[in-house]
Protein backbone atom coordinates (compact mmCIF):
# COMPACT_ATOMS: atom_id res chain seq x y z
CA UNK A 1 0.00 0.00 0.00
CA UNK A 2 1.42 3.59 -1.04
CA UNK A 3 1.94 6.04 1.45
CA UNK A 4 -1.36 8.23 -0.01
CA UNK A 5 -3.71 5.12 0.28
CA UNK A 6 -2.47 4.11 3.86
CA UNK A 7 -3.07 7.50 4.97
CA UNK A 8 -6.52 8.11 3.17
CA UNK A 9 -7.33 4.05 5.15
CA UNK A 10 -5.76 5.18 8.41
CA UNK A 11 -8.79 7.99 8.18
CA UNK A 12 -11.48 6.22 7.13
CA UNK A 13 -10.81 4.37 10.28
CA UNK A 14 -10.34 6.78 13.26
CA UNK A 15 -13.93 8.22 11.44
CA UNK A 16 -15.60 4.73 11.28
CA UNK A 17 -14.20 3.43 14.83
CA UNK A 18 -13.77 6.76 16.73
CA UNK A 19 -10.66 5.78 18.41
CA UNK A 20 -7.81 3.20 17.53
CA UNK A 21 -4.23 2.14 19.02
CA UNK A 22 -0.92 2.64 17.35
CA UNK A 23 -1.13 -0.97 16.96
CA UNK A 24 -4.85 -1.49 15.72
CA UNK A 25 -3.79 1.26 12.74
CA UNK A 26 -0.56 -0.42 12.32
CA UNK A 27 -2.54 -3.93 11.56
CA UNK A 28 -5.02 -2.73 9.66
CA UNK A 29 -2.82 -0.67 7.23
CA UNK A 30 0.22 -3.15 7.18
CA UNK A 31 2.92 -0.66 8.48
CA UNK A 32 5.19 -1.14 11.13
CA UNK A 33 4.79 1.73 14.60
CA UNK A 34 7.05 4.20 13.26
CA UNK A 35 5.92 4.37 9.98
CA UNK A 36 2.36 4.92 10.90
CA UNK A 37 3.35 7.72 13.70
CA UNK A 38 5.16 9.46 10.69
CA UNK A 39 1.29 8.93 8.45
CA UNK A 40 -0.52 10.52 11.79
CA UNK A 41 2.57 13.47 11.77
CA UNK A 42 2.08 14.23 8.22
CA UNK A 43 -1.80 14.03 8.59
CA UNK A 44 -1.77 16.75 11.68
CA UNK A 45 0.62 19.02 9.19
CA UNK A 46 -2.21 18.62 6.54
CA UNK A 47 -4.95 19.91 8.69
CA UNK A 48 -6.50 17.42 10.42
CA UNK A 49 -6.96 16.95 14.50
CA UNK A 50 -5.84 13.72 15.40
CA UNK A 51 -5.77 13.33 19.55
CA UNK A 52 -3.48 10.83 21.22
CA UNK A 53 -4.70 9.60 24.48
CA UNK A 54 -2.12 8.27 26.70
CA UNK A 55 -2.13 5.15 28.80
CA UNK A 56 -2.89 1.69 29.15
CA UNK A 57 -6.11 2.17 27.28
CA UNK A 58 -5.59 5.22 25.28
CA UNK A 59 -5.60 5.76 21.98
CA UNK A 60 -5.74 8.08 18.66
CA UNK A 61 -9.02 9.83 18.19
CA UNK A 62 -10.09 12.11 15.18
CA UNK A 63 -12.08 14.94 15.63
CA UNK A 64 -15.15 14.34 13.34
CA UNK A 65 -14.97 18.17 12.78
CA UNK A 66 -11.52 18.39 11.32
CA UNK A 67 -10.74 18.36 7.60
CA UNK A 68 -8.35 18.29 5.01
CA UNK A 69 -6.49 21.92 4.94
CA UNK A 70 -3.98 20.59 1.91
CA UNK A 71 -5.05 19.57 -1.11
CA UNK A 72 -3.39 16.65 -2.26
CA UNK A 73 -4.27 16.15 -5.78
CA UNK A 74 -1.92 14.90 -8.07
CA UNK A 75 -0.36 16.56 -11.38
CA UNK A 76 -2.37 13.29 -12.62
CA UNK A 77 -5.39 14.67 -11.02
CA UNK A 78 -4.97 18.63 -12.01
CA UNK A 79 -4.12 17.71 -15.60
CA UNK A 80 -7.28 15.72 -16.09
CA UNK A 81 -9.03 18.61 -14.81
CA UNK A 82 -7.15 20.91 -16.95
CA UNK A 83 -7.75 19.13 -19.85
CA UNK A 84 -11.36 18.51 -19.30
CA UNK A 85 -11.77 22.10 -18.90
CA UNK A 86 -9.73 22.58 -22.28
CA UNK A 87 -11.54 20.55 -23.93
CA UNK A 88 -15.04 21.85 -23.24
CA UNK A 89 -13.66 25.08 -24.09
CA UNK A 90 -12.65 24.48 -27.52
CA UNK A 91 -15.77 22.71 -28.33
CA UNK A 92 -17.72 26.12 -27.01
CA UNK A 93 -19.63 24.56 -24.59
CA UNK A 94 -18.28 25.51 -21.23
CA UNK A 95 -20.35 27.81 -18.94
CA UNK A 96 -19.37 29.38 -16.35
CA UNK A 97 -15.33 29.21 -17.57
CA UNK A 98 -14.31 32.27 -15.67
CA UNK A 99 -15.29 30.34 -12.24
CA UNK A 100 -13.89 27.20 -13.27
CA UNK A 101 -10.54 28.85 -14.53
CA UNK A 102 -10.37 30.50 -10.88
CA UNK A 103 -11.36 27.46 -9.16
CA UNK A 104 -8.18 25.78 -11.42
CA UNK A 105 -5.76 28.24 -10.97
CA UNK A 106 -6.34 28.09 -7.07
CA UNK A 107 -6.22 24.12 -7.14
CA UNK A 108 -2.57 24.88 -9.18
CA UNK A 109 -0.92 27.63 -6.96
CA UNK A 110 -1.78 24.76 -3.97
CA UNK A 111 1.22 21.96 -5.61
CA UNK A 112 4.46 22.35 -4.78
CA UNK A 113 7.06 24.09 -6.25
CA UNK A 114 7.80 21.00 -8.56
CA UNK A 115 4.75 19.47 -8.66
CA UNK A 116 3.94 22.81 -11.00
CA UNK A 117 6.80 22.53 -12.90
CA UNK A 118 5.55 18.78 -14.18
CA UNK A 119 2.39 20.28 -14.13
CA UNK A 120 3.90 23.03 -16.84
CA UNK A 121 5.91 20.48 -18.92
CA UNK A 122 2.57 18.46 -19.69
CA UNK A 123 0.40 21.82 -20.55
CA UNK A 124 3.76 22.25 -22.81
CA UNK A 125 2.70 19.07 -24.73
CA UNK A 126 -0.82 19.45 -25.09
CA UNK A 127 -2.82 20.75 -28.41
CA UNK A 128 -6.09 21.92 -29.36
CA UNK A 129 -8.07 21.90 -32.37
CA UNK A 130 -11.53 21.30 -34.25
CA UNK A 131 -12.14 18.16 -35.68
CA UNK A 132 -12.91 17.60 -39.59
CA UNK A 133 -16.52 17.34 -40.74
CA UNK A 134 -15.93 14.36 -42.15
CA UNK A 135 -14.48 12.32 -39.23
CA UNK A 136 -16.40 9.44 -38.24
CA UNK A 137 -17.31 10.32 -35.05
CA UNK A 138 -19.88 7.12 -34.33
CA UNK A 139 -17.64 4.70 -33.10
CA UNK A 140 -15.96 6.75 -30.12
CA UNK A 141 -14.90 4.10 -27.08
CA UNK A 142 -13.48 4.69 -23.71
CA UNK A 143 -10.39 5.46 -23.22
CA UNK A 144 -8.38 3.11 -20.93
CA UNK A 145 -7.93 4.88 -17.14
CA UNK A 146 -4.14 3.37 -17.15
CA UNK A 147 -3.44 5.87 -19.95
CA UNK A 148 -3.46 9.39 -18.19
CA UNK A 149 -1.11 8.21 -15.07
CA UNK A 150 1.18 6.47 -17.66
CA UNK A 151 2.02 9.53 -19.63
CA UNK A 152 3.10 11.18 -16.77
CA UNK A 153 6.34 8.74 -17.16
CA UNK A 154 5.92 8.97 -20.90
CA UNK A 155 6.18 12.66 -21.16
CA UNK A 156 8.13 13.46 -18.09
CA UNK A 157 10.75 11.36 -18.65
CA UNK A 158 10.76 10.60 -22.01
CA UNK A 159 9.99 6.93 -21.29
CA UNK A 160 8.47 4.45 -24.64
CA UNK A 161 5.30 3.62 -24.13
CA UNK A 162 4.15 0.55 -25.63
CA UNK A 163 0.12 -0.17 -26.32
CA UNK A 164 -2.48 -2.58 -28.23
CA UNK A 165 -3.66 -0.61 -30.96
CA UNK A 166 -7.15 -1.23 -32.66
CA UNK A 167 -6.83 0.53 -36.12
CA UNK A 168 -10.28 1.86 -38.07
CA UNK A 169 -10.51 -1.18 -39.57
CA UNK A 170 -10.41 -3.44 -36.43
CA UNK A 171 -7.22 -4.86 -36.89
CA UNK A 172 -5.27 -4.65 -33.33
CA UNK A 173 -1.34 -4.11 -33.51
CA UNK A 174 1.27 -3.62 -30.63
CA UNK A 175 2.71 -0.68 -31.00
CA UNK A 176 5.94 1.02 -29.48
CA UNK A 177 6.64 5.04 -29.76
CA UNK A 178 7.93 7.98 -28.61
CA UNK A 179 5.17 10.09 -27.07
CA UNK A 180 5.61 13.81 -28.18
CA UNK A 181 2.21 15.79 -27.87
CA UNK A 182 -1.45 14.66 -27.29
CA UNK A 183 -4.10 16.55 -29.53
CA UNK A 184 -7.69 17.12 -28.47
CA UNK A 185 -9.91 17.27 -31.22
CA UNK A 186 -13.00 17.29 -29.65
CA UNK A 187 -15.36 14.72 -28.93
CA UNK A 188 -11.60 12.85 -30.20
CA UNK A 189 -8.44 12.67 -28.51
CA UNK A 190 -5.31 11.57 -29.59
CA UNK A 191 -1.57 10.73 -28.92
CA UNK A 192 0.54 12.23 -31.19
CA UNK A 193 4.03 9.99 -31.31
CA UNK A 194 7.09 9.35 -33.34
CA UNK A 195 6.66 5.39 -34.22
CA UNK A 196 10.76 4.47 -34.59
CA UNK A 197 9.16 1.46 -36.74
CA UNK A 198 7.70 3.22 -39.37
CA UNK A 199 10.09 6.45 -38.70
CA UNK A 200 7.26 8.88 -38.72
CA UNK A 201 4.70 10.64 -36.73
CA UNK A 202 1.29 8.58 -36.04
CA UNK A 203 -1.94 10.10 -34.52
CA UNK A 204 -3.53 7.33 -32.26
CA UNK A 205 -6.62 8.14 -31.34
CA UNK A 206 -6.95 7.40 -27.28
CA UNK A 207 -10.16 5.16 -27.34
CA UNK A 208 -8.81 2.94 -29.07
CA UNK A 209 -5.53 2.25 -27.28
CA UNK A 210 -5.31 -0.88 -24.62
CA UNK A 211 -2.86 -1.87 -21.82
CA UNK A 212 -0.54 1.07 -22.12
CA UNK A 213 2.73 0.58 -20.29
CA UNK A 214 6.32 2.40 -19.95
CA UNK A 215 9.08 1.05 -20.56
CA UNK A 216 12.12 1.48 -18.06
CA UNK A 217 15.27 2.13 -18.51
CA UNK A 218 14.58 4.07 -22.59
CA UNK A 219 14.51 7.21 -23.39
CA UNK A 220 14.13 9.50 -26.28
CA UNK A 221 14.34 12.96 -27.89
CA UNK A 222 12.04 15.65 -27.76
CA UNK A 223 10.95 16.13 -31.44
CA UNK A 224 9.50 18.76 -33.25
CA UNK A 225 5.73 18.29 -34.34
CA UNK A 226 4.00 20.13 -37.21
CA UNK A 227 0.46 20.85 -36.63
CA UNK A 228 -2.25 22.04 -39.64
CA UNK A 229 -3.15 25.07 -39.03
CA UNK A 230 -5.83 25.53 -37.06
CA UNK A 231 -4.06 23.93 -33.88
CA UNK A 232 -3.15 25.54 -31.18
CA UNK A 233 -0.83 25.46 -28.46
CA UNK A 234 -3.18 25.11 -24.53
CA UNK A 235 -3.24 28.68 -23.64
CA UNK A 236 -1.39 29.35 -20.24
CA UNK A 237 -2.80 32.65 -19.31
CA UNK A 238 -6.35 30.87 -18.79
CA UNK A 239 -4.83 28.82 -16.00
Amino acid sequence: MNVRLRQEAIIRSLRRNGSSTIAELAGQVGASRSTLLRDINALREQGFVIRSEPGRGGGLQLDPRSVQTAPRLSVIEVFALLISVASMRAAGNLPFSSIADTGLAKIEKALPSDKIRDLRHFLDCLYIGELAPQVDRSSIGTMDPALLPEFEAAFLQHRHLRFNYRDAKGESSTRVVEPQAMLILPPLWYLVAWDPAREDFRHFRMDRIRKPHCIEGTTFRKRNVVFDNGVRPLDHSQH
